[in-house]
Order: C-alpha cells, then structure tokens, then sequence
C-alpha cells in the first residue's frame, strides 16, 4: 500500500501501466555494445507497440465523466483488501482507477485484474505515492473520477508501535493529501477505510457506533486522526462520506484469482491468518501465539474474524447509499468473537497440517476482546455477513495460498 516495504517516501512521477507478457533481457549475459544497444532499441520499439495495443493505453475515457458510469479510485487496489474490492467493483460495471505505490501491494493482482476485464476503459493501474502531494494533484487533474474508496495505508499494530512516525504520516497525513485533492476537483463521494482499532479497549462489549473511541497504539490513533479529518471537512461540506469501521479480515476470492500476499519481512508483525499459512507450509517453525493471560475465556485474545469478501461488500453498499452533504459510520463485522486458540484449531482444520504452536508474552498495543455489534450497518444499509463460518474461508484462502507459494511471484 503507500510507504514501501524498504520506506520511501521520496517524490515520484506518476504513470498509467499497463500489462503484457514482456520478456526481459538478462543483463548478466556477455556482448559487444552494439549488440547490447540494438538489443534495448528492439526492446524499447517492443514495449511501445505493445502499450499503443494494450486497451489500458488509451486513457480517454478516464479523464471524461460518462452518463451511466461510476468511475471510483481505488487508493490501495493493489493490496489484499483493495485488489478484492477492486475485482468486485469491475464485476458490478465500475470503472476503476487504482492508485498504488506497491509498497504492500501486489503488480500481480492488478495484472490479474486486468486479465479479466481488458477492455477499454474498464480498468487503469497508476504507481504513484499519496505522500507526493503534486502527483496526487496531477492524477485528480487528469482523471474524471465520481468517486474514491480510500483503501492505501500501513495497516500492523505491531509495526506501529515500533515505527509510529510513519503510520501518522502514511495514514493521516496521505488521507489529508486525497481530501485536498477531492475538494479541489469536486469528487463528491468518499469511502474510508477505517478500523475497531480506533475504538482501543473498551469496557463494554460488543461495539456499537456510539462506542467512545479511545485508540491505544500508533496506527488506531492515526486512523482516528484521519477520520477526524474527514468528519471536520464534512461540516461544511457536500461531499458524501461513509466511513467503515471494520475488524479482523481474513478469506480470499472463492474462485482462486486473487489471495493475500503481504511482504516476507513483515510476516512477525502480519495477520494471524498469514502466520498460520506459513506454519502450515513450512515456511517457519511454528505459530507465535502472543499472550495468553488476557482476561478471556482461554487467556487468548478474542476477536471478530469478516470475510473479505463480506467487506467489500459493505463497500459496495456504502458507495451506493452514500449521499450528499450526509456522513455514514458503520462497524464492519459478523457480530462473534473468536478467540486466538479457535482460530488456531480452525487452521489446522482449514490445512490439514499439524502446527507447531509457541505461546510467547503479550504485544505492544494490543486489546483482550473486541468483537462488533452490526446493527446499524444492517438496518441502515441492508448489510450483513454471510460467510460466517471461520474454518470455511480458512479453506478457501488456503487454496490460494497452496497455488501460490510464492504469492504473485515477480511481476
């Protein structure tokens, strides 16, 4: 998502990329510098033929509103969350603009994206960082958009304990950037992306949008900042905006396009799921379950699992429903909460594999129990989840997961 892997937060210049089947000269091989400068200009001529046929190269029609279509920008496309609300909104006729500096994202989904729905104007991947407040302003300049769902952000409690800077800047500071820019162009729909983590530990469960929020670590903090960003522009505002508090995703496509592939060196601070993947797989020794004397049930932590898939989704219906000068909060979540060690045991069912779990003390700006109470979100947009059952979508984020050892691969 925004801020790479190895930060950077320098300026870059922005680009449209489309896809194709490219192979690349190995720069290890041995020639005279003629043959290696007759070599780049094929390539070069290469590449340009193929982007002049690709259908992502004519960009007209994103830089035009159209009767009939809703162009939304998907900050963030290029992730686990935002490349599946990506490929729900092409399924439901969007056109779709994805902004990504794939920092966390994968260039590997959009391709699959694109795959899928290659016609013109349908889909358009950007590289670009939200931090660049220029190119932020030059893609608003140059695209027609009638909507965004903010999806780009660092999104580790962990992480954010660690390096708090960085979440404050990637997550509030760049949501401020696309607000500006919203403004300025008269975009006048906003989804956000926002989190139970700005809740922190409450004293009452299950959460209700009336929930004081008191945020205990870095990134809820940074979300909240965000919202509150959002909430004061709003008051003077006519732009709709929907807010989406959501908890803990996990599932993936049922059909196998796309799964979640986060960076290797962020595996220690990644979602649960993930560690149980790689434990299953082999890839390390055993599942860290950290903290084991919170006051639950089992002394595990308790939290409320959403499909991915249910997520979207309530995106759907927000971008929907959204209306002028009006302001939307909902809680994203199936209602039940589930503790680590069920969620464990769900795992080794979902895999098949015996997993080796190591008990280790509690992280840093982490909560005993937070599970929500859906109610609004049903009554208000007629959402509510259906894939309910944890092992079920465990099973089916572990086929992808199996087909893709090692994630998207390099593209």
């Amino acid at each position: 998502m925004i801020n790479p892997g190895r930060p950077r937060n320098q300026s870059r210049s922005t680009r449209s990329m489309p896809f194709s089947g490219l192979e690349y000269a190995d720069p290890k091989k041995k020639g005279n510098l003629i043959g290696k400068i007759l070599l780049a200009a094929a390539l070069t001529a290469l590449c340009i033929i193929m982007l002049k046929q690709s259908p992502s190269f004519n960009t007209t029609n994103f830089s035009k509103h159209e009767e009939g279509v809703t162009h939304v920008l998907v900050t963030g496309g290029a992730g686990y969350i935002g490349s599946h609300a990506a490929l729900r909104l092409l399924k439901d006729k969007y056109r779709v603009t994805i902004v990504d500096n794939l920092s966390r994202g994968n260039l590997g989904a959009v391709k699959v994206l694109q795959e899928l729905f290659p016609e013109p104007g349908r889909l358009q991947f950007i590289y670009a960082d939200l931090g660049d407040a220029k190119a932020v302003n030059k893609i608003f300049s140059e695209n027609a958009f009638d909507a965004v769902i903010h999806f780009a952000a660092v999104a580790y409690v962990g992480e954010s304990t660690l390096d708090p800077l960085k979440y404050y800047h990637n997550i509030t500071s760049n949501t401020l950037v696309v607000l500006e820019s919203m403004a300025a162009k008269g975009v006048k729909t906003l989804i956000y992306s926002s989190t139970c983590a700005t809740y922190g530990e409450p004293e009452k469960m299950p959460i209700t949008e009336e929930t004081p929020q008191a945020p205990i670590n870095p990134y809820g903090k940074a979300k909240k900042m965000a919202e509150d960003i959002i909430l004061d522009f709003s008051k003077n505002s006519e732009m709709g905006v929907m807010i989406l508090r959501y908890f803990n995703v996990i599932g993936s496509d049922p059909e196998g396009r796309l799964g979640e592939a986060p960076r290797p060196e962020l595996r220690d601070h990644g979602r649960i799921s993930g560690a149980c993947f790689d434990a299953a797989r082999g890839i390390i020794t055993g599942l860290k379950v950290k903290g084991t004397d919170y006051s639950t049930a089992d002394g595990t932590c308790v939290r409320d699992y959403i499909d991915v898939n249910d997520l979207v989704d309530a995106h759907v219906k927000a971008l929907e429903r959204a209306k002028p000068s009006k302001v939307g909060i909902y809680n994203v979540g199936t209602g039940k909460g589930r503790s680590v060690k069920e969620f464990v045991e769900a795992c080794k069912k979902a895999t098949a594999a015996d997993i080796k779990v190591d008990f280790e003390p509690r992280r840093p700006g982490d909560y005993a129990e937070v599970y929500s109470d859906p109610t609004k979100i049903r009554r208000e947009l007629n959402w509510t989840a259906k894939h309910t059952d944890l092992q079920e979508s465990l099973e089916i984020a572990w086929r992808w997961q199996k087909a893709h050892r090692d994630g998207y691969g390099s593209t």
